[in-house]
């Protein structure tokens, strides 16, 4: 009775959001930590949102792809002129009285001779194919929205729509679904219709056909399953590996996408442009070297966010650019950043501002609020946190511009909980970290961004947070990190590195690997946590470790309730405590080729009967990738009792939880 006193009076302080250090003793002696150290970190690198987690499957259907992004690109990239039969024309790529200014261009279809050729067994017509990202696949008997803005000149028009399998050059290609489209509007006009493929098809294409003579103009073409996550336009099992980590967070949209790379403020992410009809929003180079269509923008990160129930954690520019783009990683830090002026800076700060209305504003009395609304949500997203800046140089004038911002953004909204950065490469005795930290403190800054990319060795060996003083006001946000290489020994190097963490839960309140994404065949940095194709995800030994440590959430930990035999540095454990679900739950971490035996006394918690355990195990080199996936858990239900001895396999991690 006096257990569950206990663990009742601790949820009842959680979840009314005391702090319960403060206002009582952790229960059963142990010592309050986040649970929200789990979270994740999109950015858009390695094809991660157009070709990705943005469902879209057409490439570049607003023509606005361009020489700026990628040499030798333009309009017509991703689309090629089809002429089935002996039929005739021409395409003019125009920039005068587009769809609107923000979306200039478009094509017209100059269309001369409609004619079936025999061999062609009735395909006829002037137009456009894509097969947009490396193919686009489709399954039998679900539904695919086509849409597309045309406007007429001329006599009506009559345009064939159709989802084909390309058979090679001369052969008729497969149909798998078509629709016809009578065009009479002489101004912009959107119209749609819904494909249902026949068959399955892998490198499926869309092939847009005039079947009249004459001209008609053609923009913005979409093709979009319907069978989206929670319908809201993302790609259902990318979206759904998200979910299956338990993250408590998400950062977004980067990384070096915040400030836009080193082309110019120019090419710096802006928020505002993202938002709004997806036609109206403002594509944009990406510092990665392709064209993000912002399709997948802030509103559908919001969402996303409540969707997984995640706390937003959006990332905003604060005036300087990155110091690391084109070339400057191999001068720095001697690289000079280039910095807005001064007398710029209030459109920055009027930026986050207006981000906080919009999130979290009354559409009654904001007009950002009312964007927000007149898109589909009326009710706030209840933003909490806000970064400022992403792993810059924390230069004089970097440190000039963030206090700027810092101290109008908090003034204007006190309850936003800021983020700032402590620099890349943050570790002690970094200039950067050092000066990073010491704004830090000078501000009373709540939270601050710590990044690095570290050899296993690094992750194996540091236990850098046993040494942060504990008295700082500022906590930490570990918000890019991972072991340089996708082995098993790097996840569990990532393993050991993240008990350490809970241990330290105190200090640090976030995490989150990265990169999360990338694409087989367009991938810009290894490694990343989820590969992809454009079939299904392709799960690291990384991506099991970061979910069993997503799971096992809690608001209390122990570190006394297990002891090691003959442990060294490469074997760690913690106990977290979840009053909320009433779950109690150890893990154990062996990095070494020998096996180990762990004495688990949970006397203190009065545990049921069963348990659950999951394992990760193999040979220390081994590694899931697209031929083949070695390392999946295993789950099993145990006996469970207060004292307990489990073996610790070589090269393993292990999760066992209890309900109390």
């Amino acid at each position: 009775m006096v257990k569950k006193t206990i663990l009742g009076l601790a949820l009842l302080l959680t979840s009314t959001g005391i702090t319960a250090q403060k206002t009582m003793k952790a229960p059963y002696g142990g010592k309050a930590i986040s649970d929200k150290l789990i979270g994740i970190f999109f950015e858009d690198i390695s094809s991660s949102a157009d070709g990705g987690l943005y469902a879209e499957l057409l490439q570049n259907g607003s023509f606005e792809y361009n020489a700026n992004e990628r040499n030798g690109w333009g309009p017509s990239t991703a689309w090629k002129i089809i002429r089935p039969g002996h039929s005739l024309g021409k395409l003019d790529v125009l920039m005068t009285g587009g769809l609107n200014k923000n979306n200039p261009t478009y094509m017209r279809l100059h269309t001369e001779r409609v004619k079936e050729f025999k061999d062609y067994k009735g395909w006829k017509g002037f137009g456009l194919q894509n097969d947009g990202f490396d193919g686009i696949s489709v399954k039998a008997g679900a539904n695919y929205d086509f849409s597309v803005f045309m406007r007429n000149i001329g006599s009506a028009k009559q345009l064939r729509i159709c989802l084909v399998e390309p058979q090679g050059h001369g052969k008729d290609p497969k149909l798998l679904a078509d629709t016809i489209i009578d065009v009479n509007d002489t101004q912009w006009k959107k119209y749609s219709a819904v494909l249902t493929p026949n068959a399955d098809s892998k490198k499926a294409a869309l092939q847009i056909l005039s079947l009249t003579l004459g001209d008609i103009d053609v923009d913005m073409l979409s093709l979009m399953p319907q069978d989206t996550y929670k319908g809201h336009g993302l790609r259902k099992d990318l979206a759904e590996a998200l979910e299956n980590l338990h993250p408590k967070f998400m950062r977004f949209p980067g990384g070096c996408v915040v400030h836009g790379g080193g082309d110019g403020f120019w090419n710096t992410y802006r928020w505002k442009t993202t938002i709004g009809p997806r036609e109206e929003r403002i594509g944009l180079k990406n510092t990665w070297g392709y064209h993000q269509s912002m399709g997948l923008g802030y509103y559908e990160y919001f969402q996303f966010c409540e969707d997984l129930g995640m706390q937003p954690v959006p990332i905003l520019p604060c005036g300087v650019n990155c110091q690391g783009a084109n070339g400057g990683w191999n001068m720095w830090p001697t690289q000079a950043q280039d910095a807005c002026p001064m007398s710029e800076m209030d459109e920055w700060v009027q930026d986050a501002i207006d981000l906080i209305e919009w999130a979290n504003g009354d559409p009654e009395k904001s007009k950002w609020a009312k964007m927000r609304a007149d898109a589909g949500h009326p009710k706030p997203f209840n933003l909490k946190y806000l970064g400022l800046g992403n792993e810059e140089k924390i230069s004089p004038e970097f440190i000039e511009r963030f206090k700027y911002m810092y101290e109008r953004v908090t003034k204007a909204h006190p309850e936003i909980i800021i983020v700032g950065t402590a620099g890349p490469g943050s570790h002690p005795g970094n200039p950067d970290y050092e000066a990073g930290w010491k704004l830090a403190e000078e501000l009373g800054m709540p939270i601050i961004d710590e990044h690095y990319y570290e050899p296993n060795k690094y992750f194996l060996e540091s236990r850098q947070y046993d040494k942060y003083p504990r008295d700082r006001q500022t906590k930490v946000y570990l918000g890019e990190y991972a072991a340089k290489d996708k082995k098993l020994i790097d996840a569990l190097a990532e393993g050991l590195y993240l008990l350490h963490v809970e241990r330290n839960g105190d200090v640090v309140c976030m995490t989150s690997y990265a990169p999360l994404f990338a694409k087989k065949n367009a991938t810009n940095w290894n490694p990343d946590l989820i590969y992809f194709d454009n079939e299904r995800p392709y799960l690291t030994c990384s991506y099991y470790v970061q979910q069993m440590f997503g799971q096992s959430a809690g608001q209390y930990y122990y570190g006394d309730c297990v002891k090691i035999k003959d442990g060294t540095s490469l074997q760690e454990q913690s106990v977290v405590l979840n009053v909320k679900t009433r779950q109690l739950f150890v893990k154990l971490c062996n990095a070494s080729a020998d096996s180990k035996t762990a004495d688990i006394n949970l006397s203190r918690f009065g545990v049921k009967k069963t348990a659950v355990k999951t394992t990760i195990s193999g040979n220390a080199d081994d590694e899931n990738n697209f031929d083949k996936q070695p390392i999946t858990p295993r789950t099993e239900t145990i006996k469970a009792s207060k004292r307990m001895n489990v073996e610790m396999p070589a090269y393993s991690m292990q999760m066992i939880q209890f309900n109390l």
